[in-house]
């Protein structure tokens, strides 16, 4: 008995092994370079970034909370944490939305799946590629941005543009003066059998519009006059009159006005010649500034107003694709039998949609949902890409606020530090939530 006591005592303690029946020590040396690299990469900055943020610009004076408080007293950091919330409010629930639309549509079309491909295709894109392909998109000259092609083209199908935006009455012969409005009103009244002379200027013979004829002084007993254009190449000819060559002005309108009231009106023809009404007899002529109106030139779209949420379609324009695959995915495991109950119920497409579709789909729009808002919180490369430099004050969020004021001529690394902190701050909740909801799924 005491041999074996004395055997016991004197064994060995077996090595410690985890729960998988490792030795701890062969996991920890397994584990170190993961945890090296852990705390190089990211404790390390996250501390070193807590301390540099309680010190002023240089680093050489402590300033304690104080880049805090500017970050929410300062004109710029305060737009920039108000855009970072309209990010976040915004474009995570229009592509997750979106996403969830393409995933049921392509259920239904014929080509759904070569339609897939088209939406995600922007996936592969960098965000430096998409950035200038949207600056072009939203150049403001019609000719060059795609947007303000697409919007200049249907509001002139539905409104009339203006005939002659540059063209002006002759001020040295004619009694055409200006009346507000950018209209143009004679100074004397109208008499029928003597013919009314609307001489303007302003546009190069060369570039009237269309196909122009020579002008023809008007006759007839009736209340009549010309619009032309009172100039020719090489010169020559009398001022205020019609003269051989001189090109016609089609299209002008013109308005009879008596005691301010618009009695009667024409438009010019081919030749330049018009005919009114024998109520215009004594009035006044009149030609409205919708004849030389400015043509209309789209939106400002990188203008102060609307810079943000051009930037957000860009990003929606890229990440839509990137909703609708991890939708689709889950949308594929979805009871079909669960459907075909609905409808044989009696239900419609949109009650199966609504109440079976989009709850069953919930964990998936859900981290979806969680993603992006992830991803938004450090925009930065659309932001500073496309906002041009008088605007990019009004698109300032917070990644591109830390940028300028640690590397964009700021020089301050107190102030991106104390940023990069509440950034961090941000993501710290989502985070979270997307972790308890990662284990609840485990649960189950």
């Amino acid at each position: 008995m005491s041999a074996v006591a004395n055997g016991s005592a004197g064994t060995a303690p077996a090595p410690r092994k985890g729960v998988t029946g490792t030795k701890v020590w062969v996991a920890v040396l397994f584990l170190l370079p993961a945890l090296v690299l852990l705390g190089a990469l990211v404790v390390y900055p996250i501390g070193y970034s807590v301390w540099r943020s309680l010190y002023n610009a240089g680093g050489d004076g402590f300033v304690g909370l104080d880049n805090y408080i500017d970050v929410f007293t300062d004109d710029a950091t305060l737009t920039a944490v108000r855009n970072t919330a309209i990010w976040m409010a915004v474009a995570p629930a229009v592509v997750t939305v979106l996403g969830l639309i393409f995933a049921v549509l392509t259920e239904r079309v014929r080509w759904g799946t070569a339609f897939k491909l088209i939406i995600f295709m922007p996936m592969a894109i960098s965000m430096l590629a998409a950035g200038i392909i949207f600056r072009l998109v939203y150049q403001a000259d019609p000719d060059q941005g795609v947007a303000n092609a697409i919007v200049t083209s249907v509001h002139d199908t539905f409104a009339d543009s203006s005939v002659y935006p540059k063209a002006r009455p002759n001020a040295q012969v004619s009694d055409l003066k200006p009346s507000g409005g950018g209209a143009f009103t004679t100074t004397g009244t109208v008499r029928a059998g003597t013919p009314a002379l609307l001489p303007l200027v302003g546009i190069a013979p060369n570039k009237v519009p269309g196909s122009p004829e020579d002008a023809r002084a008007a006759t007839g007993a009736g209340v009549t006059g010309t619009v032309w254009l009172d100039f020719k190449l090489g010169g020559g000819g009398e001022k205020g009159q019609v003269d051989a060559g001189e090109k016609a002005l089609e299209g002008v309108k013109v308005e009879a006005v008596k005691d301010g009231e618009v009695v009667a009106s024409a438009t010019s023809g081919a030749d330049g010649t018009f005919t009114l009404p024998d109520s215009a007899d004594g009035a006044q002529l009149r030609l409205p500034g919708s004849n030389f109106a400015a043509p209309y030139n789209g939106v400002d779209w990188l203008g102060p107003t609307l810079v943000t949420p051009a930037i957000i379609g860009a990003y929606v324009w890229m990440w839509a694709g990137f909703a609708m695959v991890l939708i689709a995915a889950g949308l594929a495991g979805v009871d079909r039998n669960l459907l075909e109950a609905a409808r044989v119920d009696g239900a419609n497409e949109w009650q199966v949609f609504r109440r079976i579709t989009v709850p069953m789909l919930a964990p998936v729009l859900v981290v979806v949902l969680i993603t992006l808002m992830i991803n938004v919180m450090k925009i930065f490369d659309l932001v500073y890409i496309i906002a041009p430099q008088p605007t990019q004050d009004e698109a300032n969020v917070l990644a591109l606020q830390l940028f300028l004021s640690s590397f964009g001529g700021g020089g301050n690394y107190g102030m991106g530090s104390a940023i990069g902190i509440i950034l961090l701050l941000l993501v710290i909740p989502v985070m979270i939530v997307n972790i308890r909801r990662l284990r609840k799924e485990r649960e189950r």
